[in-house]
């Protein structure tokens, strides 16, 4: 009887690894990302420059990435209103706003006081709003990033500047 509960425990255990392993996360390469990341991305009526050494992101065991990377919009109707794009392939939640697999563009507002910006999330494709969050200052030095989407084993945190916004990545 003690070998057959030993035994159960073991596959149990066994299990729930090979699942947790199944759906981890980890930095992407800069190789991924260039192959990913449009050098010109998808906004609203134009195709707007991206900045690939700013690129950043994140992929699972399937394949799927979260990624973003600077967009360069001067001279682009989008100017001051977008200042990034990120390409999502599975569900995530931003700071409350919940989005869907699909490519989005995002810019923000610095709160009065500056300890916050107000992160603005668009569809790309047609600019309509999908929701707003709070990125909060990062306290203590640290790496001033344009951006860094940090795994969630890490820090599960986008990372805009010296401001983070904190996310969960949702089922599939």
């Amino acid at each position: 009887m003690r070998k057959l509960i030993l035994s159960a425990l073991i596959l149990l255990l066994s299990c729930s690894l090979l699942t947790a392993q199944k759906t981890a996360w980890r930095q992407a390469s800069d190789a991924e990302l260039a192959s990913l990341l449009p050098a010109r991305a998808p906004v609203e009526k134009e195709h707007i420059e991206t900045e690939l050494r700013t690129a950043s992101g994140i992929v699972n065991s399937k394949g799927h990435y979260i990624a973003g990377v600077v967009l360069l919009t001067a001279g682009y109707s989008a100017d001051g209103k977008y200042s990034h794009y990120l390409l999502v392939q599975a569900p995530i939640r931003i700071g409350g706003v919940a989005l869907k697999p699909g490519e989005y563009v995002f810019g923000w507002t610095r709160s009065s006081g500056g300890d916050a910006l107000r992160v603005h999330f668009h569809e790309a494709a047609t600019g309509a709003l999908v929701g707003t969050a709070d990125a909060r200052r990062i306290a203590g030095p640290g790496k001033v990033e344009s951006l860094h989407i940090w795994p969630p084993g890490d820090k599960a945190t986008i990372q805009i500047g010296r401001f983070a916004i904190p996310y969960e990545i949702g089922e599939e």
